[in-house]
């Protein structure tokens, strides 16, 4: 495959809605001394309002976060669900990692896009034999981009996983498949997203790091959805799956990798 067939004009609109600064100025957030992500002043306010100062000491350009372990980010992020300023609360704890690349604690998933967090998913491009490529309909009751399209498997990393932990864990609970099914498994990239979402009222911002994996699924090996989010499985010729990207079927982080699938040296 290549990407031809993508017009120069759509690629170009994609890697702008990729990599969008903040619609408002944000505070930078620290925790234990590292910035960690961000958050917006409005948000702030919202969040004294509601009696959560004790969590937060703010300057005029940063926010130190005064929790002093994960057990002060549980207490957080439980305050930002009852206060209505979280995301959709998952019961899933995430990694809080510094700019620098430090690991530091853990955080309900809920609270990442509201302060700006980093993130990393991963996501798994499975192609068949005949050149056709397997994509899923998300669930239509999912918090974010229901029913839109996604590649094979994509989910998040969460704290108790590696890369291949994430992997494994993932294309099983979305496609029911074990990796040993799967033949020329590979490493494809990362890339990266940064832009508003709308937890919180609008005031979460994401900061993710997506890692993508190619496979061949064998014919005859057929994903079938464990967790109930997804709604459907297909299979996409070529000039189908060029088609859906640019009528915007996909989601953002789907469409990105398979650009990168499809311009690809191993594709």
């Amino acid at each position: 495959m290549s990407e031809r067939g993508l017009s120069p004009q759509w690629l170009q609109r994609l890697a702008l809605q990729a990599q969008q600064p903040p619609p408002r100025p944000r505070l930078s957030l620290c925790w234990r001394g590292q910035a960690v992500g961000s958050v917006q002043p409005e948000w702030l306010s919202l969040m004294a309002a509601a009696g959560g100062s004790r969590f937060f000491e703010a300057s005029s350009s940063q926010v130190h976060c005064t929790a002093e372990d994960s057990t002060g980010l549980a207490e957080l992020a439980q305050f930002m669900r009852q206060a209505l300023l979280a995301g959709p609360w998952r019961n899933e704890l995430l990694s809080v990692v510094s700019d620098a690349g430090h690991e530091l604690g853990q955080i309900e998933r809920a609270a990442v896009r509201p302060l700006g967090l980093q993130t990393q998913a991963v996501h798994l491009v499975g192609q068949c034999p005949d050149g056709s490529v397997w994509v899923q309909q998300r669930a239509l009751n999912k918090p974010n981009d229901p029913g839109m399209n996604d590649t094979l498997m994509g989910g998040m990393v969460s704290a108790n996983d590696g890369l291949a932990g994430a992997l494994a864990r993932e294309t099983w609970e979305e496609a029911g498949l074990h990796l040993t099914q799967l033949q020329q498994l590979r490493f494809g990239g990362s890339l990266s997203v940064q832009q508003a979402t709308s937890d919180a009222g609008g005031m979460g911002y994401m900061r993710e790091t997506l890692h993508w994996y190619a496979c061949t699924v064998p014919e005859g090996v057929l994903p079938c959805n464990q967790d109930g989010e997804v709604h459907a499985f297909e299979r996409l010729s070529p000039s189908e799956l060029v088609q859906r990207l640019q009528e915007g079927r996909f989601t953002l982080e789907a469409a990105l990798v398979l650009v990168a699938f499809l311009g690809g040296p191993s594709a």
